[in-house]
């Protein structure tokens, strides 16, 4: 019956594109800009991740987003270097964030991601370009799905082609993935707090500043993402986000998305 359901409810755009290919950035980019309920909820993301950078990373250096197929973030913050490991005309150029050869070292004061996190097939060697390409006191800021009892359930029966299973014992991935397939949703959860001790003994060099659930995740839902279609018209918007307002005490609950930000230790 889900089965049935997810399919029904997925974009008709992007039935027969390749998940891992070119085409995807494009049909995801053309359904982003029809969508202005889930523009909202990524332009929250965006300020969100502005705001913890602002408050608790260093005030020099330059500002990279990795995986950034799909974002309009260098709108809003024009300096912004935009990147992802597959080509789109708006990117300033491909990056893999596992070997960040174009980046120097010591040079970086932020990276973003935004639903980047659990594609990466090794996190470790992330880890290790992270302590590399940031300077003291810089840090990287991941958006990543929340792995409170509602979410787990939703991104396990959401995506045919990723998973959910906060029980895989390694973080690297079982298999070869593709750019996006056979992710699993659950490794921020994972590295980040069933394995926390272990990230912070095998990366010392890091601190965990802030790691919290977000809140927009009605308009999410009924936005549809970037696969799905909008259950609700965008002036239900106000509605959604009120009912958000209040249902804020079980957000550790109902949230689909967490915000987890890593700072290199600052020298003093």
């Amino acid at each position: 019956m889900l089965k049935k359901i997810r399919n029904y409810l997925v974009d008709p755009r992007i039935l027969n594109i390749d998940r891992d290919g070119e085409d995807r950035i494009l049909i995801h980019n053309q359904i982003l800009s029809s969508k202005k309920m889930m523009r909202d909820v990524f332009k929250e993301f965006y300020l969100t991740c502005i705001s913890i950078a602002d408050n608790f990373f260093c005030k020099d250096g330059d500002e990279l987003e990795i995986g950034a197929g799909v974002s309009f973030f260098k709108k809003i913050r024009p300096k912004l270097i935009v990147t992802d490991i597959v080509f789109a005309p708006h990117l300033d150029y491909i990056l893999d964030a596992q070997n960040m050869v174009q980046i120097d070292n010591s040079s970086l004061r932020s990276i973003y991601a935004m639903n980047v996190f659990h594609h990466i097939p090794n996190p470790r060697e992330f880890f290790k370009e992270l302590g590399r390409v940031l300077k003291p006191g810089g840090g990287c800021i991941l958006i990543e799905p929340f792995y409170g009892p509602v979410a787990r359930h939703f991104f396990n029966a959401l995506h045919a082609s990723e998973h959910y299973n906060h029980k895989q014992s390694a973080w690297e991935a079982k298999e070869s993935m593709g750019v996006m397939s056979n992710a699993n949703q659950a490794l921020s959860y994972i590295v980040f707090e069933r394995d926390r001790d272990i990230f912070l003994k095998e990366f010392p060099e890091f601190e965990i500043v802030v790691s919290r659930p977000l809140q927009n995740y009605l308009r999410y839902l009924c936005s549809g993402g970037i696969n799905f279609r909008q259950l609700l018209p965008d002036f239900c918007t106000p509605i959604l986000r009120t009912l958000e307002f209040f249902l804020w005490p079980l957000c550790r609950v109902t949230a689909l998305h967490h915000v987890i930000a890593i700072r290199k230790k600052p020298v003093f």
